[in-house]
């Protein structure tokens, strides 16, 4: 599975809608991962290919990705600072963002202790 590219309109609709809902209550079927990157940002073309492997890897987590320049609205929600920005979104727990280029073996690391992990 590839990653996906994500629009404010299809997060609203698919995972959260910020602008009805005050508590966090995540709408997907799956754990989550969102890339918010820009073309012109180097370390995000580093990761882009890590995260490609990684829905290949990890059938059972979509990832999603978000243009910053395209979609100011949602990376204004969140408020990303800089970039690359990864928001872990485990199914039954709160979101974590994380800022930076993870290498892969980190974010492998993310993936199985918090968004496969058996709920407790």
């Amino acid at each position: 599975m590839a990653t996906v590219n994500l629009t404010s309109q299809k997060f609203k609709e698919d995972i959260f809608d910020y602008t009805t809902e005050s508590e966090w209550s995540f709408k997907g079927e799956k754990p989550a991962i969102i890339d918010f990157y820009a073309d012109w940002c180097g370390p995000c073309k580093m990761v882009a290919p890590v995260l490609e492997e990684l829905s290949n890897e990890y059938p059972d987590i979509v990832i999603y990705k978000v243009d910053t320049e395209v979609e100011q609205e949602l990376a204004a929600v969140f408020q990303i600072r800089s970039i690359p920005s990864i928001l872990f979104i485990p199914k039954n727990k709160q979101p974590m963002m994380q800022a930076g280029a993870l290498p892969k073996h980190v974010l492998k690391d993310v993936i199985e202790k918090e968004l496969l992990a058996p709920a407790e």
